[in-house]
């Protein structure tokens, strides 16, 4: 069988090196990918020691012409690639829409939004051109794709965003055998969620601690996705924490 080739934005925290760390313990040749070097660096030696399945390219997702230079290296070293599971993302305060900084609504747009599009075209781009032909692509779209917390407006509309993208590229990914999914995360455990455990607000106004599920759980669950034949798409997946408030948000 041909090597496997995986790139992963976001690898060097949470989700992003849960899901990089299960597709390397496949066997996946992985591309680690993030503004910051050291993480990156730490993920992949943590799965890969001798590097000979590993490649860290920090960059930056809001860059368009970053992105396309990422491809164009993982092109370069191994020839494809076979998975994109697009995760970088970013949050905001929350606050009310009124109180909320442009700034900070345009950075959170940038990075959840812009950034998955960049990732995406240029995936499209190597894949619709390589042999054998195709690949798969993994968003995560979390259930702020679907269902909102209160004071979210930046992150929840940029993940209804996401949804859009999903959508689209799977229905535009057809023709080239590329499969394009989602995968809604309910509170895996992970620097952003670590709030959960001291209490949030509820949509009711109240405020109560969330349960919370192991990160690992997410990462098998790429995996799998990962594996199945391009004939197969899972459009959308919903891996949570049981307990956790998300059917109307109770």
């Amino acid at each position: 069988m041909r090597q496997r080739i995986a790139i992963v934005t976001g690898a060097g925290t949470g989700v992003g090196r849960a899901v990089a760390s299960a597709l390397a313990v496949e066997g996946w040749c992985v591309t680690y990918v993030g503004r910051r070097e050291a993480p990156l660096v730490e993920t992949a030696q943590s799965v890969d020691p001798a590097g000979e399945k590993s490649l860290v390219v920090p960059t930056d997702v809001t860059d368009a012409q970053a992105v396309g230079a990422l491809f164009d290296q993982v092109v370069a070293r191994w020839g494809r690639v076979d998975l994109l599971f697009n995760n970088a993302g970013t949050g905001a305060p929350p606050v009310p829409m009124d109180e909320l900084d442009p700034a900070i609504w345009r950075s959170v747009v940038d990075v959840n939004l812009s950034g998955m599009f960049y990732c995406m075209a240029a995936a499209f781009r190597v894949m619709k051109a390589q042999t054998p032909r195709g690949g798969r692509i993994i968003n995560n779209g979390s259930i702020s794709a679907t269902t909102p917390r209160l004071n979210s407006a930046p992150y929840t509309a940029t993940k209804h965003g996401v949804l859009g993208l999903t959508k689209s590229g799977a229905l535009d990914g057809r023709p080239f055998d590329i499969a394009v999914g989602q995968i809604d995360i309910g509170n895996a455990a992970t620097d952003m969620t670590q709030r959960m455990s001291d209490g949030v607000l509820q949509a009711d106004g109240s405020i109560a601690a969330e349960p919370v599920i192991d990160a690992a759980h997410v990462g098998r669950s790429v995996a799998h996705i990962a594996d199945m034949p391009l004939d197969t798409n899972v459009l959308t997946m919903n891996v949570m924490a049981t307990q956790m408030p998300y059917v109307g948000r109770g």
